[in-house]
């Protein structure tokens, strides 16, 4: 045989023997996970796994088991020792169990097998931070306890996670306070918006920022948004169905809102109630009566209803009626009502006020007496006028009658 072949083979077994080597180092050596190591962030292992199938996602709950196997053992055999790493060890084993809970989750959701989740999560448990196992005594769950919460993947992961959440809840509510702010100049500066549009947009503003805050937050907590969400969608159908009449109001109260039918500080009359518009909602409209009473009406009684608004004009006219009596001068009445009309300060010329005979009643000839004034002077005059027509026909001799009755007996003889 010449020396090149023998060279050939020689070379051909020694390729041989590495080859072999290597086959039996893969196998006694545990499959590593192929997604992910314990120092990826969670929320990307998650992302990570959805496009593995049922077969991949098994391996990987074997490959990730395995690997906190490892974990726990040498984590046991420090605890032997000095215990010099035992809690960096312990934090490690932490990190592997959380990241294998997730695994498992992701499992059971492709329809993994029951048996081997129950048997997994068991393992997990056992061998994860603060598990008491048995036969520990209170001074080993008090260490654990110390442990998990110095742990970065115990402890610590939570209490950073609650920080996060009370900031971001802080943070969205002083950006909510700002933005409403912001909103509130703005609409403040369309002469078309009414005071109680504004209020509404500022306040949805705020409600609407504060509550992507605490979606956000929640979100740091690790709670599911889209399972959240679903909750929220299914909560508000219920809602809707059970609550239709506060949802009339809500529909009257926007209604309301576009139209402007009245605004804050006016004088309204509707659902045979008088009285100034303190506030409005989007269920129910408040006013407060002449007598200092609170009414707070349902909008769908607003909206379905006549609505009055007394002061939404800059003028107004009084509607007096005097009656004088049959025997008494009508021009002489008239010219006095028209005298002060003429003398008060706070009767509008503009329009020009009007006296005239109204009608003929049963014991008097009754006078329209009809003076224009401002809104906000509507009581001052209405009293002063009454009075001052009073005292004038007093001074003039003017009779204001009332009603009266003759009554007539006559004797009969028998």
């Amino acid at each position: 045989m010449k020396p090149r072949v023998h060279l050939t083979y020689f070379v051909v077994a020694i390729l041989a023997l590495f080859v072999a080597q290597a086959a039996l180092a893969q196998e006694a050596a545990p499959a590593a996970p192929a997604v992910g190591d314990e120092k990826m962030d969670v929320k990307d292992l998650e992302l990570l796994l959805k496009p593995l199938t049922l077969a991949d996602l098994e391996a990987e709950v074997d490959a990730w088991q395995e690997k906190l196997k490892v974990a726990a053992t040498a984590y046991e055999t420090a605890k032997v020792g000095d215990g010099t790493d035992a809690t960096a060890l312990s934090d490690a084993r932490g990190a592997i169990a959380e990241r294998l809970g997730v695994v498992l989750k992701a499992y059971g959701k492709k329809g993994g097998d029951e048996e081997k989740i129950a048997e997994v999560e068991t393992y997990v448990g056992i061998n994860s931070p603060g598990v008491v196992k048995e036969g520990e005594g209170l001074a080993a769950l008090g260490k654990r306890a110390y442990n998990w919460l110095i742990s970065p993947a115990g402890g610590l992961v939570v209490g950073l996670n609650i920080l996060f959440f009370v900031l971001i809840i802080i943070g969205f509510k002083i950006l909510a306070g700002i933005l409403g702010g912001v909103v509130r100049r703005a609409v403040g500066k369309s002469k078309n918006l009414s005071a109680l549009l504004q209020d509404f947009f500022v306040t949805m503003t705020k409600k609407i920022v504060f509550v992507i805050g605490l979606i956000v937050a929640l979100g740091v907590l690790g709670f599911e948004m889209g399972a959240f969400v679903a909750a929220i969608g299914a909560l508000g159908f219920i809602v809707a169905f059970a609550l239709q009449g506060t949802l009339s109001n809500f529909a009257s109260g926007l209604m309301i809102l576009i139209y402007r039918p009245f605004d804050v500080g006016d004088v309204i009359s509707v659902s045979g109630v008088i009285g100034k518009v303190n506030a409005l909602s989007l269920v129910a409209t408040t006013l407060k009566t002449p007598d200092n009473k609170t009414e707070i009406i349902p909008n769908n009684s607003v909206w379905g209803q006549v609505i009055t608004n007394v002061t939404h004009e800059d003028k107004r006219r009084v509607d007096l009626v005097f009656g004088i009596g049959y025997g008494d001068d009508m021009d002489q009445a008239k010219a006095a009502m028209v005298g002060i009309l003429e003398g008060h300060e706070l009767v509008l010329s503009d329009p020009a006020p009007q006296v005239e005979v109204h009608e003929l009643a049963d014991s008097s000839v009754n006078f329209v007496c009809r003076p224009w004034c401002k809104t906000s002077d509507y009581w001052d005059v209405y009293f002063g006028i009454t009075k001052l027509v009073k005292e004038k026909f007093d001074a003039e001799g003017i009779s204001i009658p009332f009603p009266q009755q003759d009554v007539y007996m006559h004797t009969v003889e028998q």
